[in-house]
């Protein structure tokens, strides 16, 4: 492999503009079927939008040295929980009986980022305690501590670095999220996932969906980069190799 932050960087601006190109052609698709007042939801439910990530994730899993047969992405991705039968993760590492590593790869687009941010939170949160629940209980075997990731992806629009008004019925809610954007909120999530120890480790990206095209982002805090993110992944994969 080339020099490892050059290979995340075209790695990861290959995976947006799939993201965006695979979006629009979703959308367009759904449009010519006749259902032109279903193509935001076509864009979200067509899958294959985040494959390019789950990708990356599993090359540099793969040059680290774990054999690609132990690496899911498509198929063999449930596992057990403890507050729910199973859940479906978007990258799992499964060698000798041992759960190795666990991925979450998700994404939010416009308009409507008050509801899905909330979705997003719980859903992320609510995996996490489930995982780990199930793993203090024993359901996977004898392994050790997994890595457990989150990524995430972002719509860089006006909308999402607008200051965004809080109610306040009863209690002050905590400073920093007064008059804060998205993308801030989505930023503070992110490092407290880790911060809180629900995920060994986190990352968070912004994106164009004109420029993301061309495979365009940012990396709004320095903490939560790709590169930060695949470094710790692939030392905690080197000790199973």
């Amino acid at each position: 492999m080339e020099n490892l932050s050059q290979y995340l960087q075209n790695a990861i601006s290959a995976a947006v503009a799939q993201y965006w190109n695979t979006r629009l052609e979703q959308q367009n698709k759904q449009k010519g079927s006749g259902g032109a007042d279903q193509g935001l939801r076509s864009a979200v439910t067509g899958g294959a939008q985040m494959d390019g990530f789950i990708d990356c994730f599993a090359k540099v899993i793969y040059q680290v040295g774990i054999d690609p047969r132990y690496v899911f992405t498509k198929k063999s991705i449930d596992l057990p929980g403890f507050f729910r039968p199973t859940k479906e993760w978007d990258l799992l590492v499964v060698k000798d009986e041992q759960l190795i590593v666990a991925i979450e790869v998700k994404s939010q687009v416009g308009p409507s980022f008050g509801n899905n941010f909330n979705n997003r939170t719980e859903e992320a949160m609510g995996s996490a305690i489930d995982l780990w629940t199930a793993f203090r209980e024993g359901a996977f075997k004898l392994s050790n501590q997994p890595f457990l990731g989150y990524f995430f992806m972002l719509e860089d629009c006006a909308k999402s670095r607008t200051p965004v008004h809080v109610r306040e019925p009863h209690f002050d809610v905590f400073p920093e999220f007064i008059n804060s954007s998205y993308t801030l909120r989505y930023e503070l999530f992110c490092r407290r996932l880790v911060r809180e120890r629900h995920y060994t480790s986190s990352a968070f990206i912004t994106s164009r969906s004109d420029s993301g095209r061309s495979g365009l982002y940012l990396e709004p805090a320095s903490d939560l980069t790709v590169d930060i993110f695949v470094r710790k992944l692939m030392a905690h994969v080197s000790a199973f190799t």
